[in-house]
């Protein structure tokens, strides 16, 4: 089943498009508003607009050149945007990456990339000292934002970096298809792929979703749980707001409960946040959080979810709490950001919602062919804010990219009223008994029971040899229930064959820095326990 919508009329984009320089039109009469808030303070437009520029030169005086690339290994904070648009504005390619890595991915990164500069915050600097240590690749220059120790010849402070360029007095005549940056797809298995986006993807997103689904405003103030190296983080934290004017408050320290609720509460930087972007997984730990603060205490108008899909009993529950919807959405790396979506003027919780207008989204079997409403089928997404590539990654890039369409890797199902329904990753769908059975909704109806926190749930062989359903149970502090239990409440909500026939309660559950639950690592390892 194909659900069509189409792009609103936008004014096409001129042959000559720089995103960075776009922002810095856009922006012109806010110099003094503040675009950014961090731990130590506020970053204006003016500011934000000479300071990228700067970054920009200097990356250029060292001799790097149009469309090579740049390491982005920073803790979210003021001299990320800079690093980032500054890059971009110069017509070099950004590639931001996850800060919770290891020096060997950091290593294949750089090597994979080829990246010619280190843009890196100073408690990250020793584990890049020790990736650049385990690579045969070099690099020009290391810059390093608030450095923690000493640093090397090799090595420059990234304010003297900057006051050591004049700003570029233009950008580089990149055009809207051009490389504009990198971000590394966090793929189930095997190395990560450098995923390829031009100049026009932020724009479309910011456009289609941002401006119009959203509606975010200029007097918004926007936080992110989710981090600007992520697809989704990067939408809502920099390309959204500032499309629109907005102020952005950001956090170098994991979105732990207590550390959002502080910015929630305006305790760093003075303003309460309007919008809020967080992840399942997140709300779950803040809703079960003893110091969860009250409606009238915040300032919510809306708030985002994705990175997994949204259980309509934790949205319903935060929705009585703060009276605000959880408007749950799905994107991707590949997409930028989120192209099926609830709206803050309607959410039907337990469904990922609409086709975001501008997107088309297409449900087809194992053959090829379009699935009817109600039957899981391969998503399948045309818009325009789909990558270029995979970065040398040939077989991957044909897999994935396959002409004007997209392939997720998700299986949804079309409800009658146009809604979809999440039913697991392609891989993680699961046959019982010959149907299929999707671990999400399992694990949803799980967290129905009080006593549940969290749950993940695979498949199983059985003494036949046979797949059934095994769920890993994180429970509530203080909470208690049994195997027994749990069994009995699934039967009670789902057909018969859909409750797991196996249990296991665990502290906690592996996942990425995103929050979404690394099913994968629950597989191995009930192979390695045979």
């Amino acid at each position: 089943m194909t659900a069509e919508s189409p792009v609103p009329e936008v004014a096409d984009l001129p042959a000559r498009f720089n995103f960075a320089q776009h922002l810095i039109e856009l922006n012109a009469g806010r110099a003094d508003k503040a675009a950014f808030v961090d731990d130590l303070g506020a970053l204006s437009y003016g500011a934000l607009a000479e300071r990228l520029r700067r970054l920009g030169a200097g990356l250029r005086a060292l001799g790097i050149r149009r469309e090579e690339r740049v390491l982005l290994l920073m803790q979210d904070g003021n001299d990320w945007p800079v690093s980032f648009l500054g890059a971009m504005h110069a017509g070099l390619v950004p590639v931001a990456v996850n800060t919770l890595l290891t020096a060997d991915d950091y290593a294949y990164m750089l090597e994979n990339s080829r990246a010619q500069a280190v843009l890196v915050s100073g408690a990250l600097l020793p584990t890049l000292t020790a990736a650049m240590t385990r690579s045969d690749h070099e690099v020009r220059k290391v810059v390093v934002s608030r450095p923690t120790a000493p640093l090397h010849p090799a090595e420059v402070e990234f304010e003297a970096f900057l006051q050591g360029s004049e700003p570029a007095p233009r950008a580089a005549a990149t055009g809207a298809d051009d490389p504009a940056f990198w971000l590394y797809s966090s793929g189930s298995t095997g190395r990560p792929k450098g995923t390829v986006h031009s100049h026009a993807n932020p724009y479309w997103t910011a456009e289609l979703y941002g401006r119009r689904l959203l509606k975010l405003r200029e007097d918004d103030v926007c936080f992110s749980a989710a981090k600007l190296f992520f697809a989704y983080g990067l939408g809502n934290a920099l390309s959204f707001p500032l499309s629109v004017g907005a102020t952005t408050v950001l956090m170098a320290e994991r979105p732990t409960p207590e550390a959002t609720f502080r910015r929630m509460l305006g305790e760093v930087g003075g303003a309460k946040p309007t919008v809020f972007y967080g992840a399942p997984t997140g709300f779950a730990g803040m809703l079960a959080h003893p110091a969860l603060p009250a409606r009238d205490a915040l300032a919510l108008r809306l708030v985002s979810s994705a990175g997994e899909a949204l259980p309509a009993e934790l949205g319903e529950r935060f929705k009585a709490h703060f009276g605000v919807d959880i408007v749950d959405g799905i994107g991707s790396t590949e997409m930028l950001h989120i192209f099926l979506s609830n709206t803050p003027e309607q959410v039907r919780y337990g469904t990922t919602g609409w086709p975001v207008p501008g997107y088309r989204v297409e449900l087809r079997g194992e053959g090829g062919e379009t699935v009817p409403d109600g039957e899981p089928g391969d998503l399948y997404i045309h818009g325009p804010s789909a990558a270029l590539m995979y970065w040398g990654n040939r077989a991957k890039s044909r897999e994935t990219f396959q002409g004007e369409w997209t392939k997720s890797g998700d299986k949804y199902i079309r409800n009658a009223d146009g809604t979809y329904t999440y039913a697991g990753r392609s891989d993680d769908m699961l046959k019982v008994s010959g149907i299929y059975v999707s671990p999400f909704e399992v694990e949803a109806t799980l967290v129905q029971h009080p006593a549940v926190l969290e749950a993940a749930v695979i498949g199983k062989e059985d003494a036949d040899g046979l797949t059934k359903t095994k769920a890993f149970v994180v429970l509530k502090p203080g909470a208690q229930t049994d195997e027994a239990t749990l069994k009995a409440f699934v039967k009670d909500r789902l057909a018969p064959y859909k409750y797991p026939r196996f249990i296991e309660f665990v502290a906690d559950l592996p996942k990425t820095a995103t929050g979404k639950i690394q099913r994968f690592k629950l597989r191995a390892l009930e192979r390695e326990r045979g």
